[in-house]
């Protein structure tokens, strides 16, 4: 096989981590830029979508198929509501104090990790894909399920869009992230709008793990990743920013997909984070961020 259909297979297996990583990034971002909280547990919340899915797989009967399509809506919203009592109990408790609420989240991924230590084990476990159709192209075969999964990401990231821009709910996230003191002024329950967003971060990164994990498998430490790329790619496209997070996720992605096919996974990992690095000295507010004043 010539050089280009090798690119081609690396741009496309780009393209599948590009689009698992947006959805990830985007609860994280989204976390950010309305409650001002950093969420070092974001990752533990797709490790839980992951594992809950391979519980659906076993425990719902019929066709892979129907199992896939229980995880996909029930996942999110146990993960969503996990999420939501988290921050009633723990984090408006702490009146969201940045410093404060890093330590709690860190708590919080050590709760979740070894909860799902014991309730799933130290095994990783496979969960069958809802469909084993393969796209036939003229130099190799491809997984129609990946492609799948671009298609799910894309239509999702263009709902939260949706959300945010052309609803009365996001209209309200947007006041609350303005000023959430005038926001409450005017009526509105920021206690609830705060458990939401992070209600709705956690079920974005549960979503991304229900439809990645039939590629990979479910491990109760398969959170370290996807924390640490989610904040490489909203620290590339500006914390707060959904655009920026979005085109970072698709660079990182794509350059990932081509240096992992042609040198080594761990290279792709090592020039992500030379690109955060030059962003911090460069440009701190990120390719799509606000300075602060």
């Amino acid at each position: 096989m010539d050089f280009g259909p090798y690119l081609l297979l690396a741009l496309m297996e780009g393209l599948v981590t590009a689009a698992v990583l947006a959805l990830t990034a985007s609860g994280l971002s989204l976390v950010f830029g309305i409650m001002r909280v950093v969420n070092v547990a974001h990752g533990e919340f797709f490790m839980l979508g992951a594992v809950l899915a391979w519980f659906a797989s076993q425990w719902v009967p019929g066709p892979p198929a129907v199992a896939f399509a229980v995880a996909l809506v029930i996942c999110p919203l146990i993960v969503g509501a996990i999420a939501a009592l988290a921050d009633m109990l723990v984090l408006k408790r702490l009146n969201y104090e940045p410093e404060a609420t890093i330590v709690a989240t860190i708590g919080l991924l050590y709760v979740l990790q070894q909860a799902a230590l014991s309730l799933f084990g130290p095994d990783a476990r496979p969960v069958p894909p809802p469909f084993a159709f393969r796209l036939q192209l003229p130099w190799f075969g491809y997984s129609g399920y990946k492609l799948a999964v671009v298609l799910a990401a894309a239509l999702l990231l263009v709902g939260v869009w949706l959300i945010l821009r052309h609803t009365r709910a996001g209209l309200v996230m947007r006041a609350t992230q303005i000023d959430r003191d005038t926001a409450r002024a005017f009526g509105i329950n920021v206690d609830r709008v705060y458990a939401g967003v992070f209600a709705m971060g956690a079920g974005l990164a549960a979503i991304a793990a229900v439809l990645v994990v039939p590629i990979q498998q479910a491990h109760y430490l398969m959170g370290t990743d996807p924390l640490l790329l989610s904040f490489i790619v909203v620290i590339i496209g500006g914390l707060g920013s959904l655009r920026g997070t979005l085109l970072a996720a698709l660079l990182i992605g794509l350059s990932d997909g081509v240096i992992s096919t042609f040198f080594a996974p761990t290279l792709a990992k090592i020039v992500a984070t030379l690109a955060v690095a030059l962003v911090l000295v460069f440009r701190p507010q990120g390719l799509f961020g606000t300075r602060a004043a």
